[in-house]
């Protein structure tokens, strides 16, 4: 069973950063790959990014193309994702999730493990 724990969330202006890490307890990190979804209020989870187990292919939603970028670090066995130039519509609970497969996923029904979410409120 794979923990993940967000952290990172807070309240930021319109036009600051911020930079999310998702820590896992699983000491097979470097074979999973992570993705990091949102869900604002009133609206389903949606895709945000996705790294694979390698770091080699990162996966981005249009919204946030340009101004997010994921990354991860084997070694501590912990996912990014840092958010610049963020929007009051970016405000959402930020949720990091696992999936130990083959490919790198974007749909939320693929992944298999998930963290509790940190919120971020982007103020205008």
């Amino acid at each position: 069973q794979v923990q993940l724990e967000e952290s990172g969330g807070g309240l930021v202006q319109a036009g600051g950063s911020l930079t999310l890490s998702c820590a896992a307890s699983e000491r097979a990190f470097s074979v999973l790959h992570m993705g990091w979804f949102r869900q604002a209020p009133g609206k389903e989870r949606e895709f945000v990014a996705a790294i694979s187990w390698g770091g080699t292919k990162t996966l981005y939603a249009d919204s946030v193309k340009g101004r997010f970028t994921i990354s991860r670090d084997n070694t501590k066995s912990t996912s990014y994702l840092q958010m610049n130039n963020l929007k009051p519509e970016d405000t959402a609970v930020y949720y990091c999730a696992a999936y130990p497969g083959g490919d790198t996923p974007t749909r939320e029904y693929e992944y298999d493990y998930w963290g509790q979410g940190t919120q971020v409120t982007v103020s205008s």
